[in-house]
């Protein structure tokens, strides 16, 4: 797909400025580098849900899969969200989180996230797609460990083709499979940061809107 246009048409008028970034996306995505990236462009705060997991548990994600199981994971994630959120919110922090590739497609974690976009702090909240071909994502993934929803290809593709259409609710869609710092360039140029977009790119937003 090329098309880098909002996934949810945006409502006429203004956009609010953004304060909290949420990426989502497959394994393999980038949400991890590129949030790390956006956050240093931009001079926010950056968290990484699936690293506050492991701090938190004391265990590694593949940990926590083999010996508790996915459901106790779920539990943990939904955890540390709401408590990263929360936090964001009482401190006005202006924050990218990565989430996991499987938090989004959660129903209570999308909801916990929407319902953060609607309180007076969060207000200007936004959800953003990194899509990548599923050749891409594969060929990625098989060089990292630490995967432990990655069995073999024919899994892999099919816990894709699942999770795609909640990916496809997120605010925005950019395209990741190029270098990172050509996705942060996308992202800083779909027109949600304001005037602290400007101010940190050295007065210019580098790339094309998305439309």
């Amino acid at each position: 797909m090329q098309d880098s246009s909002p996934s949810n048409m945006p409502a006429p008028g203004p956009v609010p400025e953004c304060r909290v970034v949420c990426l989502t996306g497959f394994m393999g995505s980038g949400k991890s580098t590129v949030g790390r990236m956006l956050a240093s462009q931009m001079a926010w705060h950056f968290a990484d849900l699936d690293a506050e997991i492991e701090r938190e548990s004391g265990l590694s994600i593949s940990q926590i899969f083999a010996q508790k199981g996915e459901a106790v994971f779920r539990e943990i994630e939904h955890e540390c969200l709401a408590r990263i959120l929360g936090s964001a919110s009482e401190r006005n922090t202006r924050l990218v989180l990565a989430l996991g590739g499987g938090t989004f497609t959660q129903l209570r974690n999308a909801a916990l996230i929407r319902e953060f976009s609607c309180v007076p702090r969060g207000a200007g909240s936004a959800v953003i797609w990194l899509d990548c071909s599923t050749e891409d994502l594969l060929q990625r993934c098989v060089l990292m460990g630490d995967r432990p929803l990655f069995r073999d290809e024919a899994s892999f593709r099919k816990l894709y083709e699942e999770r795609l259409p909640y990916y496809r609710q997120a605010d925005y869609r950019v395209e990741s499979g190029g270098e990172p710092m050509r996705v942060v360039e996308q992202i800083l140029a779909l027109g949600i940061f304001g005037h602290s977009a400007q101010t940190h790119a050295g007065g210019k937003i580098p790339g094309a809107p998305v439309s």
